[in-house]
């Protein structure tokens, strides 16, 4: 690569983080004033999780960019895919652009059938990265109302980190928290180069301490079942089973069901639940998941 690359590169680097803003790309907000309009060097690098002196030179043309630097400033900086392809062919890497695009997960036809036929116990079906995927009403009474979420934040791990109403459901959180971390984990060894991944981890990283210290720890969990806690505002303390079904296929799509005891408290207090919902199908998320 020539110093013209060079050069043109740093541009081009400048011009997309002047057209982002913290907040857009989950980064806390300052009280200083800003005397160029976008992100910073710094927060760039945090995001790309290279060091900012790295990222500097990069810019001015000092150092070329790995492909995996480059991989990561697309996730950071946000780029669709002419701006990636651009980058690349700035870069000088053309022939190491990913190309793979990943399909949209829809809900499996066998999935949806098994989540309608559900009505007394909350279910919700889950896809790669954790992404809620669908749900039906018991779920919705339980946990939030999916609909209202934005696609881009309907994951079972964001909400729980981020949702102020799904986590304070939960009265032992950084167990269930801690647990959620580690079945991403597994997630992340499955499929290690997906970019949504990166992006949902990337963005907890930065927003959420506990997010950090836990996923540095390489902590795994594959549980299928398990007893689950909640607190929840209008029936009280539940105690219910969790049980999870894989998909048969590879679309990595699983139905979670929970149940109580019948005849328990918990289980009366579900019923209570389930009985102030109304009929309405669960809504499959089809968009921005293929990236």
């Amino acid at each position: 690569m020539n110093s013209a690359s060079d050069s043109r590169l740093g541009a081009f680097l400048k011009a997309c983080r002047a057209q982002l803003t913290p907040s857009a790309c989950g980064l806390p907000g300052t009280d200083s004033a800003r005397r160029v309009a976008g992100l910073r060097r710094e927060e760039v690098a945090r995001l790309a999780a290279i060091s900012v002196d790295y990222y500097t030179r990069l810019e001015q043309g000092r150092v070329r960019a790995s492909t995996p630097v480059l991989a990561a400033l697309v996730r950071a900086l946000r780029l669709d895919d002419d701006q990636q392809r651009y980058l690349y062919e700035l870069a000088g890497r053309t022939d190491e652009r990913p190309r793979r695009r990943r399909p949209a997960q829809r809900v499996r036809p066998a999935m949806r059938r098994l989540l309608d036929q559900l009505t007394l116990a909350p279910a919700v079906v889950l896809g790669k990265r954790l992404d809620v995927l669908a749900w039906n009403p018991a779920a919705t009474a339980l946990y939030t109302d999916f609909a209202s979420v934005p696609q881009a934040r309907r994951n079972y791990v964001h909400l729980l980190f981020k949702d102020p109403v799904v986590r304070a459901m939960h009265p032992d959180w950084e167990r269930d928290a801690r647990d959620a971390v580690a079945a991403l984990r597994m997630e992340a060894a499955a499929d290690p180069d997906d970019p949504g991944l990166a992006r949902l981890v990337g963005e907890l990283t930065v927003q959420d301490p506990d997010f950090r210290t836990w996923w540095a720890e390489h902590r795994v969990n594959s549980a299928s079942y398990g007893t689950k806690h909640y607190r929840h505002h209008l029936v009280g303390d539940l105690t219910l089973d969790c049980d999870t079904w894989a998909g048969p296929d590879d679309s990595r799509q699983r139905l979670m069901v929970l149940t109580a005891e019948p005849g328990s408290p918990s289980h009366d207090a579900l019923r209570i639940l389930t009985s102030w919902t109304t009929e309405q199908p669960g809504t499959d998320r089809t968009e921005d998941l293929s990236r």
